[in-house]
């Protein structure tokens, strides 16, 4: 057996929280809303995508944010993601830089611990 990709990646959100998390990953990161397949349209999920990144969110009700484990997302326009957060309110906070890539973690509105990356200008 070999693994091949990640086909996904889900974080969790409070019940209600439907609306900010679309207004964020939605609007804020232009990740867009899909459709579940019909055999899965009762989970309570909401799915999004942008290119060959799948990331799901899942409605938990005892829900508590992912402070250390995360998902790291290879972005272009780094700081136009940072300054929209930053407006938003939302915590910063920048990483060690390392194999080309400049780091930051963003905080989503649940408190979740989100990375991104872009590749260091030369």
């Amino acid at each position: 057996m070999k693994i091949l990709s990640i086909d996904h990646v889900q974080i969790a959100i409070p019940p209600g929280g439907e609306d900010r998390a679309r207004a964020f990953y939605g609007g804020m990161l232009g990740l867009s809303e899909v459709d579940k397949p019909q055999a899965m349209a009762e989970r309570k999920s909401i799915w999004f995508a942008a290119g060959s990144v799948n990331l799901h969110l899942g409605i938990e009700t005892d829900f508590h944010a992912a402070k250390r484990a995360h998902p790291a997302f290879v972005v272009e326009g780094l700081d136009e993601i940072l300054s929209s957060c930053e407006r938003a309110g939302l915590y910063v906070k920048p990483d060690v830089s390392f194999n080309g890539f400049r780091r930051v973690h963003i905080f989503d509105p649940f408190g979740n611990r989100l990375e991104f990356m872009q590749r260091a200008k030369p």
